[in-house]
């Protein structure tokens, strides 16, 4: 009897420390909120005013990349391309274009990795190494980092901070899946039936075919440009945060 009591007290003071320890494991984690409120994380920014961000990842890619910055320019559109760094090396005349015509141009790494298997050091050679070619093909170093596939912990944040990135995501009612090849109108309603002020857009321009991107890209834009709303990039949309109106009866 004795033993069996003992038993079952062990068994509860195992449990207790279990919980214990997934409940500070837990409140040790940092979700979207925490990085929001330290400015260190953007998904979106608040305001009134009509400005949306579109923006597009794995780039460049000779065919789709010009095709979709033909269809910005015809709407007077300017984005943020997170940009692969080996691929700037393949294509550099592409993101060169992209500064011309005066659209962002921001890191994505050199070779698009699981960031969860980097140490902090192999993620800082692949955003510098990535820095020092986007620099030789356009003179621009970005400021603006996106991890790939939107992965983000604290040691990705300190690094991409130590590094002097700010690190940029989507709206998550603003993920088109485009990379997925669902449909040009799945994508058309996903943006279109979210769109709202502050939004930030995520499009791809490379990862195999993206005809399904561009065609859908010249229903959204004019239906945008219709409701009202201007393109701009990341940098100029965060210029915009806080343009909220004042409540009635506010000074």
């Amino acid at each position: 009897m004795k033993k069996h009591l003992r038993f079952l007290l062990l068994t509860c003071a195992v449990l207790l420390v279990s919980s214990y320890s997934q409940t500070a494991f837990a409140l040790r984690e940092k979700n979207r909120e925490y990085y929001e409120t330290r400015g260190e994380i953007v998904w979106e920014v608040p305001t009134n005013s009509k400005v949306i961000a579109l923006t597009f990842d794995d780039g460049p890619d000779p065919a789709y990349t010009p095709q979709i910055a033909a269809l910005l320019k015809k709407y007077g559109a300017k984005s943020t391309f997170f940009v692969v760094g080996s691929r700037v090396n393949q294509y550099p005349e592409v993101v060169r274009s992209l500064a011309q015509d005066q659209h962002e141009i921001a890191n994505h790494t050199f070779n698009h990795p699981d960031i969860r298997k980097l140490t902090p050091e192999r993620l800082r050679d692949e955003v510098e190494k990535t820095q020092e070619t986007i620099f030789a093909a356009t003179g621009v170093r970005p400021a603006l980092f996106r991890p790939p596939g939107g992965y983000y912990s604290e040691s990705v944040v300190r690094t991409a901070k130590q590094a002097g990135f700010l690190i940029v995501m989507w709206s998550w009612h603003q993920d088109t899946r485009d990379w997925t090849d669902p449909g040009v109108k799945k994508i058309v309603d996903k943006v279109l039936g979210n769109a709202r002020n502050g939004d930030i857009v995520l499009f791809h321009d490379y990862g195999g075919n993206r005809k399904q991107t561009v065609q859908a890209l010249e229903q959204i834009l004019p239906e945008l440009q219709k409701r009202g709303y201007r393109f701009v990039t990341v940098s100029e949309l965060m210029k915009h945060s806080g343009h909220l109106k004042q409540v009635d009866g506010a000074d």
